[in-house]
Order: structure tokens, then sequence, then C-alpha cells
């Protein structure tokens, strides 16, 4: 899908700026996200000038979720904003790009290098000229400035090679007065793709399959990296050849179709199911692939023995207490694949029902446990769901994904108002992919001016407010009038905005027939408004806040 690698001259004499729109091109990418500003003017001329969309946000950070979204669907974004204002706004949303592993170029422009002499007081400075520098050091992979002509281009094969590979987001700086600035001399990309040892890999890989096959009962914990390096097909192989169950973790959901045999569901520790728990950590012998061992995505429980564990990630391959160097993450699993590793015939913890819920619905008021059952009924293969966090991301963990990537969200570094703007991101890296937003209130209010960003796109993304009037996660950790918000009438944003279809729901009647007309509308956003009780919840949420407000295990 994406060119890693090219072989290029700059013998046409393309400029600092032409030659990174070529570079992003090259890697796969077709819209960029961000907000205009002076010092970054002559850039986003380029950008419209070239076959890259530019896709206005209304805020940055609405920009650097829609990107992060974009390269879990499309395998890398990017988004553009200028000098400190723009960019110092983008630090959350690529903070949590780099801490779930999406790999996101960001693009700032910046004051002119021949105005910065005797350290004047130029507009949108800080401290220093270096300081947004400094600050994206801490959050990304790789930060240049593009300030040396006679470099510039290495360093922009440089940072995108890092972020391909690393997959977490890179900084590329640009002064305003470096965009149109051609090299003297004519550049050659000389990058070589890297190998893994093969001794090394055939050490690990031979320790890997001799404990799967002493294993009476092994298991498969599949995570994050198999979405990110493009390996489910690998995983669906793996399973199919040794019949080994799979578990995913939260961030790893939908890796593979949900309905596959030998899925057994979602791994969350003691916030999950009692049956995947007791089967994942009662295995002889675990083959974790691409985990974050996080306390979210572990629901704040670890009881899993690294005497049975085989980890592999892109950052080590840990077999029991050995540790194998100079191994990349793909050639071990698709090594595993290619292994005599024996068929199993394992007894299987059932999954929840997959059955139909009645056909007849009630006028009672709804509650969240309800709700959830009856949009699993309602999810059409074509659906992607993007959940924030909170009651939308733990009450979803057990919707049933048709195929893969279908389920996106921020559950590792659980920043709150991601799903908005992340929708914007999945709609256009994959338009056949119906969005489907599930968002509380108070996220919502933080991020749901993107639905402007939106209806500007023509996009028909549905999106679900679950409308408890506060921060319903807190509530159960600690009580307090500051977990209370103003409640809006979100189902009349359409009327502000001007585009749009909204509604308010408080029974599963109204719920339901509300779905089939905003499924229906593919001219632009719906926004459904469903009002629940401020202390309903799900019982994933329920422990995890008891467990939070105990400090204790669950």
């Amino acid at each position: 899908m994406v060119q890693k690698e090219m072989l290029r001259s700059s013998g046409n004499r393309l400029s600092i700026g032409e030659y990174l729109i070529e570079r992003l091109k090259d890697y796969g990418i077709r819209h960029v996200f961000g907000i205009p500003g002076d010092y970054v003017l002559d850039f986003y001329d380029m950008l419209y000038k070239s076959r890259i969309k530019v896709v206005g946000t209304a805020k940055e950070d609405g920009a650097g979720f829609a990107a992060d979204a974009y390269a879990r669907i499309n395998g890398i974004g990017a988004c553009c904003v200028t000098y400190c204002v723009g960019g110092l706004n983008l630090v959350n949303s690529i903070a949590g790009a780099y801490a779930e592993k999406a790999p996101v170029v960001v693009i700032s422009g910046s004051p002119a290098l021949h105005k910065r002499v005797n350290d004047p007081m130029l507009h949108h400075k800080v401290r220093s000229f270096s300081t947004q520098k400094e600050i994206f050091d801490q959050i990304t992979a790789a930060s240049v400035v593009l300030d040396d002509e006679q470099i510039a281009f290495q360093k922009i094969d440089d940072a995108l090679a890092v972020c391909w590979k690393s997959k977490r987001p890179v900084y590329i700086e640009l002064p305003s007065d470096m965009v149109s600035v051609k090299p003297q001399y004519p550049y050659i990309n000389k990058s070589t793709e890297e190998k893994s040892n093969g001794l090394a890999l055939k050490e690990a890989l031979k320790d890997a399959v001799s404990m799967l096959n002493m294993a009476k009962k092994p298991a498969i914990l599949a995570d994050v990296e198999l979405h990110r390096y493009e390996l489910g097909n690998e995983l669906i192989k793996l399973m199919d050849k040794t019949g080994i169950p799979v578990a995913v973790t939260i961030l790893g959901k939908s890796v593979i179709s949900e309905m596959r045999s030998g899925y057994i569901g979602v791994y969350e520790g003691g916030m999950g199911r009692p049956e995947v728990q007791k089967y994942i950590e009662s295995s002889d012998c675990l083959l974790m692939l691409g985990t974050f061992l996080t306390d979210v995505n572990l629901g704040f429980s670890f009881k899993l023995d690294r005497s049975h564990t085989i980890e592999a990630t892109s950052e080590k391959i840990q077999i029991r207490y050995h540790n194998y160097q100079d191994i990349l993450f793909p050639d071990f699993v698709k090594g595993l694949v290619k292994s005599k590793i024996k068929k199993r015939n394992a007894k299987l913890p059932d999954m929840p029902a997959k059955k139909k819920l009645s056909t007849k619905t009630s006028n009672v008021p709804i509650n969240a446990g309800r709700f959830f059952l009856r949009l699993n009924d309602l999810l059409e293969d074509n659906m992607v769901v993007i959940c924030d966090i909170g009651l939308s991301l733990f009450g979803a963990i057990d919707l049933i994904m048709h195929k893969n990537t279908e389920f996106i969200a921020p559950a590792y570094y659980t920043s709150m108002g991601y799903s908005v703007p992340a929708s914007l991101g999945v709609s256009l890296a994959n338009s056949e992919l119906r969005t489907v937003v599930l968002v509380g209130d108070g996220a919502f209010q933080m991020t749901g001016m993107e639905l402007t960003s939106i209806a500007r796109q023509g996009l028909s993304p549905v999106i679900i407010v679950l409308n408890n009037k506060g921060y319903a996660t807190e509530r159960y950790i600690k009580e307090g009038e500051y977990n209370d918000i103003q409640d809006w009438r979100y189902d009349k944003i359409p009327e502000v905005i001007g585009k749009g279809w909204g509604c308010e729901v408080r029974t599963e009647t109204e719920f339901v027939k509300a779905w089939s007309v905003a499924c229906s509308n593919t001219e632009s956003f719906s926004i459904i408004n469903i009002h629940l009780d401020p202390y309903d919840n799900c019982p994933a949420l329920k422990r995890l806040g008891k467990k939070l407000k105990t400090g204790k295990r669950p």
C-alpha cells in the first residue's frame, strides 16, 4: 500500500517544500489535516496545488486526532499547522498518537531564519525559537528542522522512515523562508530497508515453536501492533493452521473478525468476562503478539506468568526470560505462520450470545446495557465503531465486530474528545466505511465543534451522544459536583451548523427509529442525543470505578 523506500534524485531541482509533498505522497498520504497560519501559508499553497487534499479543522487538536485515526486506517497520516499557537495545540493529540503507536507526520511552519537575527520577539514565539521543537522532542520518535538546504532532503527521508518503521509520530519544522529553497547539489536517497538477523530469527522461532508444541493449553493474546503492522491476515493464518484460540486486548479489538471460529473475546483482566480471564491466565503457553501491557488495556490486572509467555513486539522478542535481539516483529509473526506448529482442538469458552434481540422494543427509559445490546444487533458490515473513553468505550467492548479494523478507540492514553474528529480521519481514509461514533457528553463538549469540518467535507457519520450530564467514570471513583456539566441540546447542533440531522432519544423504541433515519441519511452527519440517568453504567465501568476508588486490583 505504501512506498516505504524510494531512490529519488533531485536532478529536477525540487524545492524543500515540493520534496516534502512528494515524499508524503510516496507513503500513501492523500489528505493533510490542519489550520493555516502566516508561517506556513506558502507551504499550504504548495499543498493546495498538489494531489494531496488539505482538510481544514476547527482547532488544531482536532487535526491531530483526525490524523491519528486516518493513520490507523491508512497506515500513516499527517497534519500541518503554524508555529506554537498552532503546534502547541497539537501536543495532547500527538502525545496520544505516540502512546498508542499511530504514525502521524507533524508539519509545522516557523519564523523565517533571516528574521531571527539578534533573537527578536516575533509573534507566536514563547521562550526561544527552539521551544516548540524541544516539546515535540518528548512526544515524537524523531524531530527535525529544515534549516539547511543541503541536508533538508535527507532529514525529510530520515524522519519519514522513522515514522513508518516505529509507527509513531515525527515532527518536521519548516521555516517560512525555506519552503521554496532548492538545494545547490543533486540529492540521492540511498536508504536501505532494515532486515532481521537471520540466525537470531531462526533461533527465536525454534524456541517459540518448541514451547508451543509442548504446551497443553496454548493461547494467543493479540494486540495493537498487529493492527499497525497490518498483520491481521497473518494472525488468521496462524489460527487456522494451529487451532490455537485468540483473545484480544481493548486496543487490539477488531484486529480480526470477531465472528471467526477460535476467537474467544476481549481479555481485560478483572474487568472482563471471567471465562476469558480464566482461559488466558491459565494458559501454559501464552503467545503475546504486539502487546501493550498497560493498565487500561489489561483491565488493571496482570496475572500472566512470564515463565509461560512468548512476548513479541516491535521493540523486543522475549521467550520466557530469554531476549532475542535484531528481529523485526513482522518477520517473527510470518515465521511462526510458516513453522511446524501442531494443530489443536481446544475447548473454548462460550462467546456472548449472538442471537438477535426481540424485535419488540420498550417504551421505558433506555439504559446503557440495553442500548449496547440493541446497537450490537443494528451494526452493519460496512460500519466502523469509534469510541471515546468512559462509558462509550467500556460499554462497547462486547460489541461484536464483523470485520477487521472496525473498532477504534484511545484505549491506553484515554484522551477525552478523540472520537468526533477521529471520524473525520476515518471517513477520508476509507470512504467505504460508515463511521458510528459513541461519545459521552463531556467528551463531545471538548471537540464536538469538528462537526463543522465533517459537514464541510460532506461526510455522514452517525454520532451517538451518551448524555448522562457529566463525567460518569469519575462519579464511580469519587462523587462531587465537579463531575457535573451543563446539559446541551446536542440534537439542535445541526441548526447551528446549517447542515445535518438530529433528534432526542429517551426510550429504546425511539432509538431504533432514530437509528433507521440516521442510517438512511447519507448526505450529512446525524446526531442522536440519548438521555441516560447520570448514574446508569455498564458492568465493566462499574468494576473499573470501584477498583480505582479502592486502589486494589479486581
